[in-house]
């Protein structure tokens, strides 16, 4: 068999040409001085297809997942990479070919697959209670062990929930490393049920609660804080007659409002409250927060659809350049009789994948920081338009004050997130690391750099270089070498 990946571009480029390797290098050369406070380990996660698409093209995110792992040891940084071994995987791998068709769509897939979990495990990969999830939200978690990236297997918490969809974005609280987590269309392919569980550190079940969404939206991160959580739910929806007929999973549609269900972290969801915004896509919550019975959650925004690959049932896609982008503080009020969703601008700018100090998740914060991007920086006359997720700052937002401090790699660089990391466990809010790989589009090449997170416009502190091309990723988190508080 002779394998060819379409040409097509989720397949080409220094951004998504897939890389499908496995491998480790010890001692990656390093330019500048690893900070001390740096002693544990980097993991991230891309969508890295093994195979070229079943039905000649595919979406990015249903790429397989692999793990690449950077541990910083006394100055020194080695690399290990490795696919999670999921059951779709293992399926491909003895075909010797993809055997999944339509993102998300299993009427569409190979009959041999029929029954196994879908998941890539190409989202998000967090540590807990002594392994790694690697997750995808349309399905249960896969079990990594941190030391060898060795998949464990498919993981129902031990045989405490149902096997439901469970999201890439869990949540920690800071005060007792309890595991937030949700999933959505759990009552089935576009249903419009939710359902909320919560973990101690010690992987215990605390609690399963029920609900149901306005309609059956894409779910794909949420919010926390002491007493509640937030579902934000993205007008871009499922329907089972379409994907039945083998059409998309999931298309956008302008005239539904933006949700936000406020839940009660100790209820039975019977409080559930709907909150409506304006039509709008988001994707990546930054932090959120009570003040009295006002619930404070802040996320990037964007006025139209992002996700090109769900577009209307028409087949319309608004051209990115058309789109306005920013930080948006939207205010839920308890207490009010308005159920409408009340917007701040904190950043007027594009940014997107925002990362808080976690040890301040759930609470009054301070600092954010996130990727950006600013077209000047960016070589358009010699590059040609940017593919997407093209993302080439590095900001730091003070959300107290609204300044913001930023770091451009290079006219033909972008980032992919970047994860922070505290300086110890009792530096102040936000005062650390920030860890992001840069692609380099014009030499095909990959980089680690580190800034320090309240300096980033003075640039990395080092840089640390590979001898291969990462693929564009997704998620990624920090794992003390000691930890005594989860960072995920």
């Amino acid at each position: 068999m002779t394998l060819a990946f379409p040409a097509t571009a989720d397949f080409t480029g220094p951004l998504y040409a897939p890389s499908r390797f496995e491998g480790a290098v010890r001692d990656l050369e390093v330019t500048g001085t690893i900070p001390p406070a740096l002693s544990g380990t980097f993991v991230q996660v891309a969508p890295d297809p093994i195979y070229p698409p079943m039905l000649g093209d595919d979406i990015f995110f249903n790429g397989d997942g692999v793990v690449t792992a950077f541990r910083f040891v006394d100055g020194h940084v080695d690399v290990q990479r490795r696919y999670v071994e999921t059951d779709r995987l293992k399926a491909q791998r003895a075909a010797r070919r993809s055997l999944h068709g339509v993102y998300r769509n299993p009427y569409t897939n190979d009959p041999s697959v029929a029954g196994l979990s879908p998941s890539t495990g190409n989202t998000n990969i967090v540590p807990f209670n002594g392994i790694l999830l690697a997750l995808k939200e349309d399905s249960l978690p896969f079990a990594v062990d941190p030391e060898t990236l060795e998949t464990i297997g498919e993981w129902d918490f031990q045989g405490q929930i149902g096997n439901t969809p469970f999201t890439a974005h869990p949540k920690f609280d800071p005060a007792n490393g309890n595991m937030l987590a949700f999933g959505y269309e759990a009552g089935g392919t576009a249903s419009r049920d939710l359902v909320y569980y919560e973990f101690a550190a010690d992987g215990r079940k605390l609690r399963e609660i029920g609900a149901q969404s306005p309609y059956a939206g894409m779910v794909h991160d949420f919010a926390v804080t002491e007493r509640f959580v937030v579902f934000p739910v993205l007008p871009v929806t499922a329907d089972l007659d379409r994907i039945k007929a083998g059409g998309r999973h999931f298309a956008w549609h302008p005239e539904l409002g933006y949700q936000f269900g406020v839940m009660r972290r100790d209820g039975d969801g019977s409080d559930i409250r709907w909150f409506t915004g304006p039509n709008c896509f988001q994707a990546h919550v930054l932090n959120a927060f009570e003040v009295g019975e006002l619930v404070q959650l802040d996320m990037p925004s964007a006025d139209g659809n992002v996700f090109h690959f769900f577009p209307e049932a028409d087949g319309t896609v608004p051209a990115p350049e058309s789109l306005h982008f920013e930080l948006t503080r939207w205010t839920l009020d308890l207490e009010s009789d308005s159920n409408e969703a009340v917007r701040t601008t904190l950043l007027d700018a594009p940014c997107e994948f925002p990362r808080c100090d976690n040890r301040v998740a759930g609470r009054r914060y301070r600092h954010g920081f996130m990727l950006g991007l600013d077209m000047r920086e960016y070589a358009v006359e010699r590059l040609g338009p940017p593919p997407f997720q093209f993302l080439n700052l590095l900001l730091h937002i003070d959300v107290t004050t609204g300044g913001v401090k930023r770091w451009a790699p290079g006219d033909a660089e972008c980032f992919q997130e970047a994860t922070f990391v505290p300086r110890s466990e009792d530096a102040p809010e936000g005062d650390g690391y920030l860890l992001a790989l840069v692609n380099h589009l014009e030499t095909s090449t990959t980089e680690l750099v580190i800034l320090e997170s309240l300096a980033v416009d003075r640039g990395p502190v080092a840089r640390v270089k590979l001898p291969f091309r990462l693929r564009m990723s997704l998620h990624g988190n920090w794992l003390p070498t000691t930890p005594t508080t989860l960072v995920a």
